[in-house]
């Protein structure tokens, strides 16, 4: 024992012997990232309701256009928790702040306006653009609402990628050439989601507009996400605020789009103005979807902040059955609120760490390894119903 006792007597001694219980992280906080002529400059602010953010940041009539609908968006459609980085006023504008504010503005401006959003890292403190989310580690969602430049949305891919615990919501231009068989995308990436086309929304100044439906969205994966769980694709649900579309997409439009990752928004036949697809960039079917996706970013950031504790303690099978615990207890949570697939634990994942995994060489390295396997639920995307007809009447088979 590490105690010394020098006296006789009774001692009481607090040994941690269970597994310590993993908590799921946030899935649903934005980081969103715009211009504005008031508020910081380069700094993440933590805005929870759309009256702090005109506090902060001005309304309509300060930020561009872009950014003020999307955050209003994001609040009407469930939204809760959102970071904003403001880059610098609007192309015309000169921002309303310190000395201090009028120097950063013109650095930021002798960037360009792609420079302004894509930013540089000094070191803390001295970040801009995007890259201020990295101080950030509660954000799971990011948007440059409108920013349809493919550097910008370049930038905002290979930050998820980089980071790997966040997912990217990209707009579409506002007009398109021709047909949408030519319409552009961007890169491949399974961290991001691009939807098309834009929405019409209320503008108080202007009157009904058209504006980049990412805000809107981020709203409804956040709504999603707190009512049914990241799980749960964020599709086939209703954009809170849109009162039109600015192209109406057909079915056969959208057979030429869902392939190749684009999500339409379309306006349903007696259902209203929804979200009609959830595929991510990539072109690897395992991450197709966008909600099997942000599940694993889910599971992988959970695991790895709850599971620090294991670093430096003996590398032994008393702290692998720990170990071993500490995640199937995790995961069997997550298969009882229908976030994997199968019948039993046995079918929905697996966990292992032992000897197997962590041979002598591995141990002798300093590293302990463990396996998970996991059976993410994937949606429904393709429904068929088969009819056809019996000698003693019609029947359905799904």
């Amino acid at each position: 024992m590490a105690t010394s006792y020098l006296s006789p007597g009774v001692y009481v001694e607090e040994v941690s012997r269970g597994s310590k219980p993993i908590e799921a992280v946030g899935t649903n906080t934005v980081g969103f990232i715009g211009e504005s002529s008031k508020g910081p400059l380069n700094e993440p602010v933590l805005i929870t309701n759309w009256s702090q953010f005109v506090r902060t940041f001005g309304d309509f009539k300060h930020c561009s256009q872009h950014l003020a609908h999307a955050v209003y968006g994001f609040f009407n459609n469930g939204g809760s928790r959102c970071f904003v980085v403001n880059c610098g006023a609007p192309e015309g504008a000169t921002h309303e702040g310190t000395k201090k504010d009028e120097k950063k503005q013109e650095k930021a401006n002798a960037a360009g306006r792609d420079g302004l959003f894509i930013g540089k890292d000094g070191g803390p403190g001295q970040r801009t653009g995007m890259r201020c989310f990295d101080e950030i580690d509660e954000i799971s969602i990011v948007v440059a609402p409108g920013q349809i430049s493919p550097a910008i949305q370049d930038a905002l891919l290979s930050h998820c990628e980089t980071r790997k615990d966040r997912f990217a919501i990209l707009d579409s231009p506002e007009s398109i050439q021709g047909s949408v068989d030519r319409m552009p995308r961007p890169r491949d990436s399974k961290y991001g989601a691009y939807y098309f086309p834009w929405i019409q929304v209320y503008d108080p100044e202007k009157g009904n507009i058209f504006v980049a439906p990412s805000g809107h969205i981020a709203g409804v994966y956040s709504r999603v996400d707190s009512e049914r769980g990241v799980h749960k694709a964020p599709a086939n649900e209703i954009v809170r605020g849109a009162l039109e579309l600015k192209y109406q997409i057909s079915r056969g439009e959208q057979d030429i789009l869902n392939p190749k990752g684009i999500n339409a928004i379309r306006k349903m036949q007696g259902g209203g103005i929804r979200i009609w697809g959830a595929r991510t960039l990539s072109t690897d079917p395992e991450w197709r979807y966008i909600n099997v996706r942000r599940l694993f970013i889910m599971v992988e950031t959970s695991i790895e902040r709850a599971t620090q504790w294991v670093v430096f303690e003996p590398n032994d099978h008393r702290l692998w059955k720990r170990v071993t615990r500490t995640i199937a207890s995790f995961l069997n949570l997550l298969w009882r609120t229908g976030a994997l697939m199968g019948t039993n634990p046995e079918q929905a994942f697996y966990v292992k760490c032992d000897e197997e995994t962590n041979p002598p060489e591995v141990v002798d390295a300093g590293q302990l390894i463990v396996e998970i396997g996991l059976a993410p639920v994937k949606p429904a995307e393709f429904v068929i119903f088969r009819i056809g007809q019996m000698p003693s009447g019609g029947g359905v088979e799904e």
